[in-house]
């Protein structure tokens, strides 16, 4: 056998590796590779040729010698081919591709972000995992373009890149592993924008599984589950809106939400009709804030988003990722924020997706008494684990860098606090303390709000929280959680029990409608009536109020102008605004033609009150400048259950006051007497029971006199006119 012969021979061991797609190192077989004598060895694998040919800078051509397996091999007198080199390949049926080797070119990922990666502080870590479009200079040819892989799968034995680009054939671009990262890469030329592609992973036991990249930007539209090479052309216009946004203090501002599920707000309409026609009806209703139910890719569209199989990529279902960046554009154009649904604490275990990734357990905790939520069916992220961690919090800084959004609601926190959350005595560990908190995810919720913070001034967080686990909207500095704020679920589920209840037994359950201001400032509250409470039988609000149409109708208005009277954000659901009739479904579009036929004026009448409610709020300080302080808010009116009446003042940092008052009864009092802080005139500026709203439209004096009488507490006192089931502002005026 000639020198160069064997120099080109595969070793056994190598070439068993190679085959099945377990080599750890790959290119130091293939490509190009320098011998101790100035000489060089060229090899390359290429399923399926008849013939490869190396191509010189200079376009002369030199035929490869098969080895054996597709490989080819060529040996190089004194020089070679250093500075780069083609190939030219020949398939069976005389087609000919001109190419370049992917085992030519260095790693992408630099030492540092090894390093960061390791240790869990890549807060970029989208920028050098997954797929990536690229030029790469070489001395012979120029710039050479590509896509760049690499995903991080500590535990295979073998990674390869599969797609239409190389007939999903595993040994036709096997990665290579960087070292104790975990994580494997490599460069492929040619394959660029729109491509798709997986990652089949050979793991330890020896199965192959082909699996979505988890960092992928773009997937196929589901059922189907590839991965999709992509590149971002979009041209953002807020750069006002990101500098205004940075400067405000969203405590002290109102703070209206329309909670939205894209694919049923209007069925069959995708990203780029919604740019026009949601963002329209936002800015129409008045909210200051849309919030989109999950975005991220999902393989189960009646999951409604909350078990996620690409955190990195928007669904598919409704366009691509750019038509998003449209819409959300749009949004800020008209002044509009928008909150996305992030779902950090589990995830589903579809073969493709993250679940024992590369056959074991990575980004899961592997013991199921932690890392399953059996309830669920779904797995729970290991937040003690620092890769893990890192994808979750860079993806937090993702939506936020790439995608411009104003803010995260958190799904399921609760589930993340609490090792025993829905689990049976004998199903969780405690921790190293022996208590039921999950410290870990404690460490990961104050990391990624912390850097949100540190990183995106003005960016909301929102925590949806149903404990009292203390601290949640407390800064991570005083060992809070280090949320904005946190969803009212007690305020919530008791309002909506009192307002179930028939109004003559509504007083044997004052304490539900009055308990929420016991605790209203030991935490930065947001009100909502959400997806939630539309489902799984629950029925719809409207569906809960007592008695026939109108007073149901009444009782919604009513519900609606306590809401927004009551310290706290405010979270609507889509449909609620109108009072939809039927339970939410995702499977149709929410029920519109409510507002049309026989009883369309009612909730024509419902409608027109809500958006009278985003605009009063807007424009009242007395509502909003003071939501989190015992300054803002005082009763004039609680202790009057036999009645169902309630009234008390909401205080803004401009002086200025708000007497709200609440008959949650059936019977009128056309002379009811309250206590007020001021002297003076009282303007009516809200009355539920208006004709606009299809009320009994009761006849109000617009401006009433406070007197000097002494009343429950005050030195000054009114007295009112307040309909049934009705609700009425009154702002004081001097």
């Amino acid at each position: 056998m000639s020198s160069s012969s064997e120099s080109l021979r595969i070793n056994n061991h190598d070439r068993t590796l190679l085959t099945h797609c377990r080599h750890h190192d790959p290119h130091s077989v293939y490509g190009w590779h320098p011998l101790d004598n100035g000489d060089a060895v060229l090899r390359t694998r290429q399923i399926g040729a008849k013939k490869v040919e190396l191509v010189t800078k200079c376009g002369k051509t030199r035929e490869m010698e098969p080895l054996g397996d597709d490989i080819f091999g060529l040996y190089i007198k004194k020089g070679g081919s250093g500075g780069g080199y083609g190939l030219r390949i020949t398939w069976d049926n005389d087609a000919v591709t001109d190419t370049f080797d992917p085992y030519f070119f260095l790693p992408t990922l630099g030492e540092l972000d090894i390093h960061l990666i390791r240790e869990g502080r890549h807060e970029r870590l989208w920028e050098v995992l997954g797929a990536h479009v690229r030029e790469i200079e070489t001395e012979n040819f120029g710039p050479v373009s590509g896509t760049s892989f690499a995903v991080w799968a500590p535990n295979a034995a073998g990674v390869a890149v599969i797609g239409d680009f190389c007939g999903w054939n595993p040994n036709q671009y096997p990665m290579r592993s960087l070292g104790e990262s975990g994580v494997w890469e490599i460069f492929i030329p040619g394959v660029g924008d729109g491509d798709v592609y997986k990652f089949a992973i050979h793991t330890q036991e020896g199965w192959r599984l082909d699996k979505a990249d988890p960092m992928a930007r773009r997937t196929e539209e589901p059922p189907r589950t590839g991965s999709i090479v992509t590149t971002s052309t979009y041209e953002w216009n807020d750069d006002q809106w990101l500098a205004t946004r940075a400067e405000t203090d969203h405590l002290s501002t109102p703070i209206s939400i329309y909670e939205v599920h894209l694919g049923s707000w209007r069925q069959g309409l995708g990203y780029k009709e919604l740019s026009t026609e949601l963002v329209a009806y936002v800015k129409e209703m008045g909210y200051t804030h849309v919030e989109f139910m999950p975005i991220a890719e999902h393989p189960f569209g009646g999951s409604w988003g909350y078990q996620v199989s690409g955190y990195y990529a928007p669904t598919a279902r409704w366009g691509s990722p750019d038509e998003l960046r449209q819409l959300i554009d749009a949004f800020h154009a008209e002044g509009i924020g928008v909150i996305m649904d992030w779902v950090p604490a589990h995830f589903p275990k579809d073969d493709f997706a993250l679940g024992r990734f590369d056959g074991q357990a990575v980004y899961e905790h592997p013991d199921w008494r932690r890392g399953e939520q059996m309830d669920w069916g779904t797995y729970v992220f290991d937040f003690g684990r620092n890769e893990v961690r890192n994808f979750l919090v860079a993806n937090a800084l993702y939506w936020l860098e790439e995608f411009h959004i104003d803010g995260l609601r958190v799904d399921a926190v609760a589930s993340m606090l609490y090792l025993d959350y829905s689990r049976k005595e004998g199903e969780w560990l405690p921790n190293q303390y022996g208590g039921r908190e999950n410290l870990e995810a404690v460490q990961f919720l104050q990391e990624m709000n912390a850097t949100v913070h540190k990183l995106h001034q003005g960016v909301l967080t929102i925590a949806e929280e149903s404990t009292s686990w203390p601290g949640v909207t407390s800064p991570t500095d005083f060992n809070g959680l280090g949320f904005n704020l946190k969803w009212n679920m007690g305020w919530m589920n008791d309002t909506l029990v009192y307002f179930s209840k028939d109004p003559i037994h509504r007083c044997y359950h004052h304490n539900d409608i009055t308990f929420s201001m016991v605790y209203a400032y030991s935490e930065n509250y947001c009100l909502p009536f959400s997806h939630d409470e539309v489902v799984h039988g629950k029925g719809s609000l409207w569906d809960r109020m007592p008695g026939d149409a109108w007073n149901k109708a009444a009782g919604l208005r009513a519900l609606y102008a306590y809401m927004y009277a009551h310290p706290g954000k405010k979270l609507l659901f889509q449909g609620q605004e109108f009072g939809q009739v039927m339970e939410w479904s995702e499977a149709r579009s929410i029920d519109w033609d409510d507002m049309v036929g026989w009883e369309g004026e009612y909730h024509v009448g419902i409608s027109q009150l809500v958006k009278d409610l985003n605009e009063l709020y807007a424009q009242s300080p007395a509502l909003y400048t003071i939501d989190n302080n015992p300054e803002g808010f005082s009763w004039t009116k609680s202790d009057d259950a036999q009645n169902n009446i309630l009234s008390f003042v909401r205080y803004g940092s401009d002086g200025s006051k708000m007497l709200c008052v609440f008959n949650f009864g059936g019977s009128s009092h056309p002379n009811y007497k309250f206590g007020v802080p001021e002297s003076g005139m009282w303007k009516c500026i809200l009355n539920t029971d208006a004709g606009v709203y299809e009320g009994a439209n009761n006849l109000l004096e617009q401006e009433v006199a406070a007197w000097d009488t002494g009343w429950d507490g005050y030195e000054h006192s009114i007295t009112l006119h307040i309909p049934a089931m009705s609700a009425q502002f009154y702002r004081w005026e001097s």
